[in-house]
């Protein structure tokens, strides 16, 4: 196979032809987690609290206008469903790009699980508030910031402690 042949084959060749589905028994799937169910947890959980879940047109119209790549809503509530199970790797591209997750966080279960890692400790650092102290501690001087993180590291032993 020629190097052009190859780019061509990556850019519009279909998952199950890119990671040997065959393997699994089963198209779309690679492992133990499906392109849907993947796809449904960046959707969930890939957006600032206190605001709803992206729009399949709204995600599909950034992909076109940000990327060049065509995609429909449609399409795109297709595959979040498992009704359709096999992208293109271009349309799976521009999903993880659009979400800020390596592709492969569609086709390998271990960097998927270690993207839900991640991104479970970004919503949990939101939730706590962590981020706004971070920012109002960004204007404080290095000798605050010493006295903050000492109060912190003080409240954590203290509700560590077996009462």
């Amino acid at each position: 196979m020629t190097a052009r042949a190859g780019a061509g084959l990556l850019m519009g060749g279909r998952v199950d032809e890119m990671v040997g589905a065959a393997a699994s028994g089963r198209r779309g799937v690679v492992g133990a987690f499906s392109i849907a169910e993947n796809l449904d947890r960046l959707f969930r959980g890939a957006h600032p609290e206190g605001q709803a879940e992206p729009s399949y047109m709204a995600v599909a119209e950034a992909i076109r206008s940000t990327q060049g790549v065509p995609i429909s809503h449609t399409y795109i509530w297709q595959l979040r469903t498992g009704r359709r199970d096999n992208p293109t790797v271009t349309h799976l591209t521009a999903l993880a790009t659009y979400f800020g997750v390596p592709v492969s966080y569609f086709l390998d279960d271990e960097q998927t699980r270690r993207v839900d890692a991640q991104l479970e400790l970004l919503k949990t650092i939101r939730d706590a508030g962590v981020t706004q102290i971070a920012l109002r501690a960004a204007d404080v001087s290095p000798r605050g910031r010493e006295t903050i993180s000492e109060l912190i590291r003080k409240v954590w032993e203290s509700e560590r402690r077996p009462q």
